[in-house]
């Protein structure tokens, strides 16, 4: 085929004098392939019967079959042949009579998008040799019988991933002859973390089977203190995720000669998975209200996202940062890029990436709302994506981080990574992409801050152990948690510690040192802060303890404020204040107690039931300040789900979702969600209210159409509850 083979319609194109040809950053678009492609004038009585012929194309593409067996792609819900690059696959090609090596010629060819050209990978001839290299395009004839060949066809281990069109042509002494356009032999390439030649390759089985192939997933949240869990369903084998995902890069307009790349690919989709600047897939709201559309809280998985996305081409209201990553997560594997979700605990958003925030002090020693802008995320959850970078020096391959949360911009848009987790951890921040502000994000330091009257600063306290204290991802082949915080960043106080911050520091990441004399804490009493277990609706207690180690005896005024916060710790309102005076006796410890009531904080609870507690405390005789801050989380209460009758394939099923509401009030406008990846898509009910007291119950029949291990999720939401979850693992038997 001649490269870029002219419609009229191209011929029309506007004319550009900057290049010949309009980007190619479609996937969908095609051109028109000739069926006889002339060498020439064509003598009257040519016939092309008269010449080898293909009369059909058989594709092995059945889930059961050789092709998606053995290239791990048999669980999507997809009827096109689906392989991964590099490694090779069978078709077969019926001919009109049998096929003669000596005297006929024929070849492959795989198109992609609208201009098709070789240089750029997106037209591949494929002759028809002998021996197949490793990840090198070719194609050779394994068997023959009658008019049939069986082929095995070895793809680039460096191809471009998406939907490729299938071509078979034929040459004759008068021009070439090419099958028809025929969208059943269309062909989905995806990266392949089975392949040691792939950018992506993996060397553990376990791992590629949680990376890529679990299409349920864990979301840690809560505070370190007080981890909570949720299941999330990735879903990306469902039908119309894969083309939902192919979509996304062309809606980034990555050029289709970059989508090889795992970096290009993951630096675009960081930007597109949010609608900040492009009218990405998800719209953020932190503030609580969701009108005209669905809390970050009720979404159970990613599936519904994405689709809604690839039907409305409108950004899907509304996300936050686990919804980000959840849909994040989702594209990685789907494309086949192994892929995980993170959850780093006391998050630094800070705004300049100088591994200080700021929390400042009024002159009685209590947090001054008016100047603090830092804010520590109780949690924040990114991903890592796993794969080689060439760009970087040898050693920073392996897991990047990407975040598709709009938290800064990033060469004018709002997105982060790739960023090499050992670059993070050893403070090689120089190399790319955005590796300062993850950096920060894991290592920054709290300062409390006084503001004197003359305007002067005078750090009263530091806490260097706070941020990022927990970074945690779910474990390979279980529901647990597995603490990776020691990727990231060497133990504090710790030789190797120091040393990656000095090369963080050479590297431009801004830390501001403290002269000696503005900064002498007082070093012999600690003060702690413990909550006892709080369930949503009930008072509970939290306790202040003072240990003096010196030999002095001390005053403390303590300043207590409890505030109820989103979970990006921004305040929405402070609900209880206290203060009282502590008297401090040589060598011992002192407690004392407040009592949190319902009903001063339900009026105003956010929807993740979080509290940010502050306390600072002046030492009267030294002047000192000793300061702690704690997040607090509600235990909210969970759903009940349980089934019915056989779980057997192919035969209907109950599913019986229960809530009882245990507030002291009525719930209004709650929906319910529940879906089963693999099992059930998504469906919802609205149900007008719950009384105090009362349980509402919902059954679901459906019938499960494959045999496995899954897993059903369920959520409900309302306008005084949210993050209401639950789950339950269900073993589907085969008929």
């Amino acid at each position: 085929m001649s490269e870029t083979t002219s419609t009229n319609e191209e011929n029309k194109l506007p004319l550009n004098g900057r290049r010949a040809i309009p980007p190619n950053y479609s996937n969908d678009e095609e051109n028109e392939v000739p069926e006889m492609e002339a060498f020439g004038v064509i003598p009257r009585g040519f016939n092309p019967r008269d010449y080898l012929r293909v009369v059909d194309i058989y594709m092995f593409k059945e889930p059961q079959e050789i092709n998606k067996q053995e290239h791990h792609t048999d669980k999507y819900y997809n009827p096109k042949l689906i392989v991964r690059r590099g490694q090779a696959f069978q078709i077969q090609i019926d001919f009109n009579r049998p096929y003669q090596p000596q005297s006929d010629q024929f070849w492959l060819e795989f198109l992609m998008g609208r201009y098709p050209q070789q240089n750029k990978g997106t037209y591949i001839p494929i002759p028809v040799g002998g021996a197949l290299k490793p990840g090198q395009w070719g194609a050779k004839v394994i068997h023959r019988e009658n008019n049939s060949i069986r082929l095995s066809i070895m793809s680039s281990a460096t191809c471009i991933i998406g939907k490729f069109r299938l071509y078979v042509a034929v040459l004759t002494p008068y021009g070439i002859l090419r099958t028809r356009r025929n969208s059943a032999t269309d062909t989905y390439i995806l990266f392949n973390p089975w392949c040691q030649l792939d950018a992506v390759y993996l060397d553990d089985e376990k791992e590629r089977e949680e990376y890529v192939l679990n299409d349920v997933g864990i979301v840690f949240h809560g505070n370190a203190e007080d981890i909570k869990s949720r299941s999330w369903s990735y879903g990306q084998f469902e039908e119309n995720v894969l083309d939902a995902c192919l979509f996304l890069m062309d809606k980034a307009e990555l050029e289709l000669s970059g989508r090889g790349n795992p970096i290009k690919i993951c630096r675009v989709a960081s930007a597109v998975i949010n609608s900040r600047d492009d009218d990405g897939v998800i719209a953020g709201s932190w503030n609580n209200s969701y009108d005209y559309g669905v809390a970050p809280s009720a979404w159970t998985g990613s599936v519904d996202i994405l689709l809604e996305y690839y039907s409305s081409k409108q950004p899907v209201r509304y996300g936050q940062c686990w919804v980000f990553a959840g849909v994040f997560n989702t594209f990685l594997r789907c494309l086949g890029i192994p892929a995980r979700l993170i959850t780093n605990y006391s998050s630094a958003h800070d705004n300049n990436a100088n591994l200080r925030m700021d929390f400042f002090l009024d002159d009685d020693g209590k947090v001054d709302t008016r100047l603090t802008k830092d804010s520590v995320w109780n949690y924040h959850c990114w991903n890592e994506a796993w794969m080689t970078r060439p760009d970087l020096p040898v050693g920073f391959g392996g897991w990047q981080v990407v975040d598709g949360t709009p938290q800064e911009t990033s060469d004018g848009m709002y997105r982060c990574g790739p960023a090499s987790v050992q670059a993070i951890k050893h403070g090689h921040v120089c190399f790319q992409f955005d590796a300062p502000f993850v950096y920060a994000e894991v290592n920054s330091d709290i300062f409390y801050t006084r503001m004197e009257k003359n305007g002067t600063q005078v750090v009263e306290n530091i806490d260097t152990s706070r941020i990022g204290q927990l970074i945690v991802t779910k474990e390979v082949g279980g529901d647990g948690m597995m603490d990776i915080t020691e990727e990231y960043k060497f133990r504090e106080g710790s030789d190797e510690e120091r040393l990656a911050l000095e090369t963080a520091v050479m590297y431009g990441v801004k830390k501001q040192s403290i002269q000696d004399t503005t900064y002498q804490p007082q070093t012999d009493v600690d003060m702690d802060f413990q909550a006892q277990k709080a369930v949503l609706g009930n008072d509970f207690k939290v306790t202040i303890t003072f240990r003096n180690k010196s030999r002095n005896s001390y005053t403390a005024t303590t300043y207590f404020s409890g505030n109820i916060v989103f979970y990006t710790g921004v305040p929405k309102s402070e609900f209880k204040k206290h203060s009282f005076s502590a008297k401090l006796e040589p060598s011992s410890s002192s407690s004392f107690d407040v009592v949190i009531k319902s009903s001063e904080y339900m009026r105003d609870l956010l929807e993740q039931a979080s509290f940010h507690f502050f306390v600072t405390a002046r030492i009267n005789e030294t002047g000192k300040i000793l300061a702690v801050q704690k997040a607090v989380m509600l235990e909210i209460p969970t759903l009940r789900i349980k089934t019915k009758g056989e779980l057997v394939a192919g035969k209907e099923m109950s599913v019986i979702v229960e809530f009882t509401n245990p507030l002291k009030q009525t719930l209004e406008n709650v929906t319910l969600r529940l879906e089963g990846p693999g099992m059930l898509r998504t469906i919802k009910k609205q149900f007008g209210r719950i009384p105090m007291n009362s349980t509402l119950t919902w059954e679901v029949k459906f019938t499960p159409m494959r045999a496995g291990l899954r897993k059903l999720i369920a959520s409900l939401n309302s306008d005084a509850l949210r993050h209401v979850y639950g789950e339950l693992n269900v073993q589907i038997q085969k008929p």
